[in-house]
């Protein structure tokens, strides 16, 4: 019979035991405390009977040789019922057995190389130094060495020569020519009194805004020159003494006066023979000895005829300024007084009239203000028309 047939379905088998029987109802007694209670019976269930699973049997497994096609043939297991042992097959050609080197011989460490040692005595030069430790240079022999070695040092020196001709370069160009270029200007701020006209070193109108007593405005008019001449009798004895160490090489002076004709002022513009250094030294003698503030070194003023500076002389100086200059060869000076011919006892420098709350006569008048502001602008004029001539063309 196959395994795969299907068996017929069972029946469900009859139950023999008859329906149980209704119980006859119980009349219990009293029930005791000390007897157990009896369990209350249950009817049974009747339950449908279940199918039984069918069977099936499973396919026989594959050959190994379905499963492993590269796996020998397997030879058949021994029974017990066999006699004789079977014969094993034998390869054709054995694996060859791994040939394993034999052990090296062993040989003794070589000995320590004694220069190599931290005691051995370090190698002496010829003049008792010790040579210095130079680590050779693999694959070069030592004419290569020498060569490289020549050929860096001829590196370094060009080097170092390039390094020195730009530093000198550079002092050249900032020093020599910055030199060279403060000297020409200073010589040319020399030769002005005789390349400029007398209209640009003294304008006919200067305006000093600002320049006033409490910041009020100031205008200046011309009403006089001087001719050029030498500095004799233009000084106090002890101003020309202490200007006497840097020369006098012409002498340049005009006067103003102030829009209401009130005050007059005479500028002057000294110019020298001395060189920078002199001209730094006699600026650090004035500033250190205050040669601008004494009363017995004052400038004298010049009194043109038919003017109303017509009798403007030494005993109406008022206030007065002297400034040394150190970038040119001049020595600038400004003196003021009362156009009306009123004398002044003791004359007050000008930076000391100028100051706020000084009471003094020249200060209450403005006379201060009138002899600084138009002596700035004078020097200012001047610095404008020096710049120009200094000037390189590009």
């Amino acid at each position: 019979m196959s395994t795969e047939a299907r068996r017929a379905p069972i029946p469900p088998r009859a139950t023999d035991d008859p329906a149980p029987a209704e119980p006859a109802p119980q009349v219990e007694d009293e029930p005791s405390v000390f007897a157990p209670r009896r369990p209350l019976e249950r009817p049974r269930e009747t339950r449908p009977p279940v199918p039984e699973a069918q069977i099936t049997t499973p396919p026989p497994p594959p050959p190994a040789s379905a499963r492993f096609p590269d796996a020998p043939p397997r030879t058949p297991a021994e029974t017990p019922t066999e006699t004789t042992t079977r014969l094993r097959p034998v390869p054709a050609d054995p694996e060859p057995a791994v040939q394993v080197p034999p052990p090296p011989a062993w040989s003794p460490a070589p000995a320590p190389d004694p220069a190599l040692s931290w005691n051995a005595p370090w190698p002496v030069g010829a003049f008792g130094q010790p040579v210095p430790y130079e680590e050779p240079v693999r694959g070069l022999g030592p004419l290569a060495r020498l060569r490289s070695r020549t050929g860096v040092a001829a590196v370094c020196v060009v080097l170092g020569l390039g390094l020195i001709g730009g530093a000198l370069a550079g002092s050249r160009l900032t020093g020599e020519d910055g030199d060279r270029t403060a000297d020409s200007g200073f010589a040319a701020a020399g030769s002005l009194w005789h390349d400029v006209p007398v209209d640009q070193l003294f304008p006919p109108t200067v305006k000093g805004t600002g320049a006033g007593p409490g910041g009020a405005d100031r205008s200046w008019t011309r009403i006089a020159v001087a001719p050029d001449t030498g500095c004799a009798g233009a000084f106090d004895p002890l101003l020309a003494r202490a200007l006497a160490p840097v020369g006098c090489a012409r002498l340049l002076r005009a006067t103003y006066t102030d829009a209401t004709r009130t005050h007059v002022t005479t500028v002057g513009l000294l110019f020298t023979k001395a060189d920078p250094a002199a001209m730094a030294g006699l600026a650090a003698r004035f500033r250190t000895e205050h040669l601008d503030r004494r009363t017995d070194l004052l400038p004298l003023p010049y009194a043109a005829k038919g003017t109303p500076a017509a009798g403007f002389g030494a005993k109406q100086r008022a206030s007065w300024t002297v400034s040394v200059l150190t970038d040119a060869p001049i020595v600038a000076f400004a003196v003021s007084g009362w156009a009306d011919g009123r004398t002044v006892d003791t004359p007050q420098p000008a930076p000391d009239a100028v100051r706020s709350g000084a009471t003094s006569a020249p200060a209450q008048a403005g006379l201060g203000n009138e002899a600084q502001g138009l002596a700035d602008r004078i020097q200012r004029k001047l610095r404008q028309t020096v710049s120009p001539a200094t000037e390189k063309p590009s």
